[in-house]
């Protein structure tokens, strides 16, 4: 069985260092990653990037989110275009996994409109909280949409052969989850936000804010395991894992 995985940028986010490792200085320009992996029984997209209204309008469409970050999102780089050029139809994604509901991992879903949307339950609920979507800067725009939608409870086998395994890793949101996906090369665990770079991995730095910081350390702690296992670690926002054009720097 061939199955093929494509990692993209859909945007790059610059803001404070200190919003991303709590205590640092400075800033930092991070990528906004979209994968599809290609199964035989359905193709597959983990996190859709930027919305496209945010090439000419962040302001307009983040609100105060704008203040906190800059944005760079050239026409081009949104997920219809990324995967034409990949000589891929969006229209043909079957299943759209969301690791969580913040602007930057659900902008792109209006143009996945066909797709089955795959969310934790516990997320889907936040997300539909008033209070708490308020709380987590959530915008129902970008994800309440219309699409059928499969609610998890946990870990849960997509094709039911262990190749793309969704991993609940709760922590940053209530409801985060990160993928598995295993190739004839080896597995690859993407953390998304559970984990944002190698340094958090490495010395357990974590964000200023998270729905629950002794959530997040286990969730490290057994990303370590899985390392130590084999896997190849995509972390959520580490700029280290990408080439300055867009294109991914880890080997598959």
């Amino acid at each position: 069985m061939s199955i093929r995985l494509f990692a993209m940028t859909c945007g790059w986010l610059t803001g404070s260092l200190g919003n991303f490792l709590a205590g640092e200085h400075g800033s930092l320009r991070v990528p906004v990653p979209s994968f599809l992996i290609d199964h035989p029984r359905g193709r597959v997209l983990f996190d859709s990037g930027l919305h496209p209204a945010t090439q000419t309008d962040a302001a307009g469409r983040l609100g105060a989110a704008a203040q906190v970050f800059t944005v760079e999102f050239a026409p081009g780089e949104e997920l219809p275009a990324r995967l034409a050029a990949l000589d891929l139809d969006v229209r043909d994604v079957r299943y759209l996994v969301n690791s969580h509901l913040h602007f930057d991992h659900t902008g792109g879903n209006a143009q996945v409109p066909d797709a089955i949307a795959v969310h934790q339950r516990v997320e889907w609920s936040a997300g539909h909280d008033a209070d708490l979507s308020a709380r987590n800067f959530y915008d129902p725009r970008d994800y309440d949409l219309g699409h059928q939608v499969l609610l998890l409870d946990g870990e849960h086998d997509l094709f039911g052969d262990g190749s793309v395994v969704l991993i609940p890793t709760y922590g940053h949101t209530a409801g985060h989850q990160s993928l598995r996906v295993r190739l004839n090369s080896g597995e690859y665990v993407f953390t998304a936000d559970s984990c944002y770079m190698r340094k958090v991995f490495e010395e357990m730095v974590l964000p200023p804010f998270a729905d629950d910081f002794d959530a997040m350390r286990a969730v490290i702690e057994r990303f370590r395991a899985m390392e130590r296992a084999g896997a190849r670690l995509v972390f959520g926002h580490d700029a280290a894992q990408w080439h300055a054009d867009g294109t991914f720097a880890v080997a598959m």
